[in-house]
């Protein structure tokens, strides 16, 4: 399939490992320019020089994603390095693992921060841009603990929950602006993260994260321009969300 996307630029949070870096490789195989983002020097260092070892333009910033200047300063790294912005994917690490009752206002704010503020940001950040072109995509990366709760991560649940909530309601705002806004929405995956968490040996449907990141490349395409508003549940039927 023609996704459309060869030439545009891409800001994408968080993408040195895990699914973010799968999304990078998948938006790189499509002939995007990057502009990534992590927090470690070294695993931010990696992930550029593998992306331009797939033939990518990569321009990498060291920042934090939680911090409230961030999004404003990869999108204003997007325009200034390629002269554009095309695609906008908000993502950031999940919060502990905690039973609800256990959860004190300062996890849960914390949570909120990191997987509902830090997408906000990074939409507000980019819209200015995608609507002076009449042209773009944001894929947020949530969970999908908001379509069936797992009572060990109620942090994410609560945060990600809220992200869904805003997104849909910021999604009909954008209705017929050339702009799309969507949700995906990963269960387990192969990750580093996941694999620590002793996830991947629980005996749930597993994922590839380069599945996963063709899915968000996907989402992000030309043929993806009616789907908006919509969360894509990539789980393994892990939850019953149809």
């Amino acid at each position: 399939m023609e996704l459309g996307l060869e030439g545009r630029v891409a800001v994408i949070a968080a993408s040195s490992k895990g699914l973010g870096r799968a999304v990078a490789e998948a938006l790189a195989d499509e002939g995007v320019r990057l502009v990534i983002s992590a927090r470690g020097d070294e695993a931010l260092a990696n992930a550029e020089a593998a992306l331009r070892s797939r033939g990518a333009e990569v321009v990498a910033l060291r920042a934090d994603v939680t911090d409230p200047s961030t999004p404003e300063h990869l999108v204003s790294l997007a325009i200034e390095r390629f002269g554009r912005l095309d695609i906008v994917v908000p993502n950031a690490g999940g919060p502990p693992q905690q039973a609800a009752l256990d959860c004190d206002d300062d996890a849960i704010l914390k949570a909120v921060q990191a997987n509902l503020l830090t997408s906000v940001r990074f939409v507000r950040a980019s819209l200015p841009h995608l609507r002076a072109a009449g042209w773009g995509r944001i894929c947020c990366i949530a969970s999908s603990t908001i379509a069936q709760a797992n009572p060990a991560l109620a942090l994410s649940n609560t945060a990600r929950t809220g992200l869904w909530a805003w997104a849909k309601t910021a999604a009909a705002d954008l209705r017929g602006t050339g702009i799309t806004l969507n949700l995906a929405c990963p269960g387990y995956h192969a990750t580093e993260r996941m694999i620590e968490l002793g996830f991947t040996t629980s005996g749930r449907p597993i994922g590839d994260p380069a599945d996963f990141g063709k899915v968000v490349a996907f989402l992000c395409s030309q043929p993806a321009a009616n789907v908006n508003g919509a969360r894509i549940i990539v789980d393994g039927g892990e939850s019953f969300a149809l």
